[in-house]
C-alpha cells in the first residue's frame, strides 16, 4: 500500500506542478513562464519526485511507464493495475485542486482555457492533425521509456537517473507542446480532461492508446539494444 500511496502523491505533484504551471503561470502578463517554463516544470516534478519516492515505488507516475517497465521485464504484472489506479487517482485529485485554484480568478472559463488538456486538430496548440498527434505521442513516449530504462539500468552511473529522466521529459515537452500540449502520460491527460469534458474527453482515447504503444515499443527497443538490464 505504501507504494500505491507514493504513486498517488507523486502523480498528484506531476499534474499539479506541470499542468498548474501551464494554467496559472504560462501566459501571466509580462512575467509568464511560457512554453520553456512549462517544459521545465514537468521535468522538475519528475526529477523531484524521483528523489523523494523513487526508493519507495520506483516513481512511475505514468500508466504508460508502468506498462512499459512490465514489458521490459522490470516490473511485476500483479502490480500493474493497482499502480495505474493510484496514478489516475493522483492525477484527478491534482486536477480538482487546480480547478479550485484557477476558478478563483474572475472570468476564468475552464472550457475556453483548455485547462492544459491534450488535443489534436482544432484543439492542438498548433492545429496539428490527429495523425501528427498520434505519431508524436508514440515516438515521444518510446524515447521516454528508452531513457528511463537506460538511466535505471544497473550498469548505468548510479544516483543520476532522476536527472536524466527529468531532463528527458523536459526535452520531450520542448518538442511536442505545440503538437498535442504533450501527454506521454495517460494519468496526466485524464487528470485535467475530465474537468473540461466535451472535446477533451472525446479526444482522451488517443492520449491513452498512443503513449502505451510508444512505451511498449521503447521497452522492447531497449531490451534489443542493451540485452540484459
Amino acid at each position: 500500500m505504501n507504494r500505491y500511496l507514493a504513486e498517488t502523491f507523486g502523480t498528484f505533484w506531476l499534474v499539479l506542478g506541470g499542468c498548474g504551471s501551464a494554467v496559472l503561470a504560462a501566459g501571466f502578463p509580462n512575467v509568464g513562464i511560457g512554453l520553456l517554463g512549462v517544459s521545465f516544470a514537468f521535468g522538475l516534478t519528475v526529477l523531484t519526485m524521483a528523489y523523494a519516492i523513487g526508493h519507495v515505488s520506483g516513481c512511475h507516475l505514468n500508466p504508460a511507464v508502468t506498462i512499459g517497465l512490465w514489458v521490459g521485464g522490470r516490473f511485476e504484472a500483479k502490480d500493474v493495475v493497482p499502480y495505474i489506479v493510484a496514478q489516475v487517482l493522483g492525477g484527478l485529485i491534482a486536477g480538482g485542486v487546480l480547478y479550485l485554484i484557477a476558478t478563483g480568478q474572475p472570468g476564468f472559463d475552464v472550457a475556453a482555457s483548455g485547462f492544459a488538456s491534450n488535443g489534436y486538430g482544432e484543439h492542438s496548440p498548433g492545429k496539428y492533425s490527429m495523425t501528427s498527434a498520434l505519431i508524436t505521442e508514440v515516438v515521444m513516449t518510446m524515447m521516454f521509456l528508452l531513457i528511463i530504462m537506460g538511466a535505471t539500468d544497473n550498469r548505468a552511473p548510479q544516483g543520476f537517473a532522476p536527472i536524466a529522466i527529468g531532463l528527458g521529459l523536459t526535452l520531450i515537452h520542448l518538442i511536442s507542446i505545440p503538437v498535442t500540449n504533450t501527454s506521454v502520460n495517460p494519468a496526466r491527460s485524464t487528470g485535467v480532461a475530465l474537468y473540461v469534458g466535451d472535446w477533451a474527453t472525446s479526444q482522451l482515447w488517443l492520449f491513452w492508446v498512443a503513449p502505451i504503444i510508444g512505451a511498449v515499443i521503447g521497452a522492447l527497443a531497449y531490451r534489443a539494444i542493451a540485452g540484459r538490464s
